[in-house]
């Protein structure tokens, strides 16, 4: 199994790169494919795109650096398309980062599925749609893969990896090496869900967010100060299973249930007895508080401080070094297997 998966990782980090989509994703992906190494090709048929995704590139760069990898030589790799034909000549990643529409994916990957090479990667950076959804009108559907990011995709280590249903392991073997060798963190969905792991995750919680806010409890800021001085710390470090079990003392995840299990099924059934809408007038007073709480600094400034942080957590965390310098965070450590987190 680990020599399959150097084979696969040497095979991948050789392709051409086509990115499908010049925006806020695709450039992402663009900038640490080139960051790492790669040709990227971005197609897009909106007008001067190109200049938007230089511009977007040229901003992440500081970051990059900040992370240990080289920006030198990225431009001389960059080229771009309005041509779907030529965009796919001769490539062996297609990264497809457009709108995250289940008619514009399936027009697109039937397209594609003609005009790319056979052995080429067709991968989708998709926040919640099914890769068996979206190769629907294939003829070899088990060729897309979703691979979804968390935004910034140039930073954020996580990739969830969801074939579809017909999907051979072996193409699977090759996207999860692909994504190793960009310095990721994949991990296998054993199963199709719409809206993956994390966002599904995201949704849950912050539906209670909304619900808090609206009822009056904490505004915005308030909460947001609330998880990022709590469990934002917490789930940094263990997640919420590691957390719970070393909340349990010495009997670990079974003492926390024998003492919680209660009270949580008692908050369950309690927060899903309060339906949550996004009405005009609950839209209005989320974005009224958001902006207020924001207010002072350009949005470029946020991003920045962002990222930043972003960057400090994982280097404290990895104990070791980040993605570009001689370890990666992930990747480079001879596991056969990255199926668990």
């Amino acid at each position: 199994m680990f020599e399959s998966n150097q084979l696969s990782t040497a095979k991948a980090t050789t392709h051409c790169v086509t990115v499908i989509g010049g925006g806020l994703i695709g450039v992402s992906w663009a900038a640490l494919m080139l960051a790492r190494g790669h040709h990227v090709c971005v197609f897009d048929i909106a007008p001067d795109f190109e200049s938007g995704v230089r511009q977007g590139i040229a901003d992440m760069m500081p970051s990059l650096r900040e992370m240990g990898l080289s920006t030198d030589g990225m431009a001389t790799r960059l080229s771009f398309q309005s041509d779907l034909a030529a965009a796919l000549h001769n490539v062996g990643v297609v990264m497809e980062c457009g709108p995250d529409r289940l008619r514009f994916k399936q027009r697109l990957w039937a397209e594609v599925e003609k005009l790319a090479s056979p052995d080429a990667l067709l991968l989708s950076s998709s926040s919640g749609i099914k890769a068996s959804w979206q190769a629907k009108g294939m003829r070899h559907p088990g060729r897309v893969i979703v691979g979804h990011p968390f935004n910034p995709p140039h930073i954020i280590p996580l990739v969830e990896v969801a074939p579809g249903r017909k999907t051979d392991p072996e193409l699977v073997e090759r996207a999860m090496a692909f994504y190793r060798s960009l310095g990721k963190k994949p991990v296998l969905l054993r199963k199709e869900v719409p809206g993956f792991v994390a966002n599904r995750l995201q949704a849950a919680m912050f539906r209670e967010c909304v619900s808090l806010v609206r009822s009056g409890v904490v505004s915005t800021e308030e909460l947001d100060d609330i998880v990022t001085h709590s469990i934002g710390l917490r789930w940094a470090v263990d997640g919420p299973f590691k957390s719970f079990h070393l909340g349990g003392g010495a009997e670990g995840f079974a003492g926390y249930l024998k003492h919680f299990a209660r009270s949580l099924q008692l908050a369950w059934l309690q927060m899903s007895m309060t339906p949550v809408f996004l009405t005009a007038r609950l839209r209005r007073k989320l974005i009224q508080q958001t902006d207020l709480q924001l207010s002072g600094k350009p949005p470029g400034m946020h991003v920045c401080e962002r990222n930043a942080k972003q960057i400090a957590v994982m280097r404290t965390l990895s104990q070791e070094t980040l993605p570009g310098e001689q370890k990666m965070i992930t990747g480079e450590r001879g596991e056969s297997d990255v199926h668990h987190n």
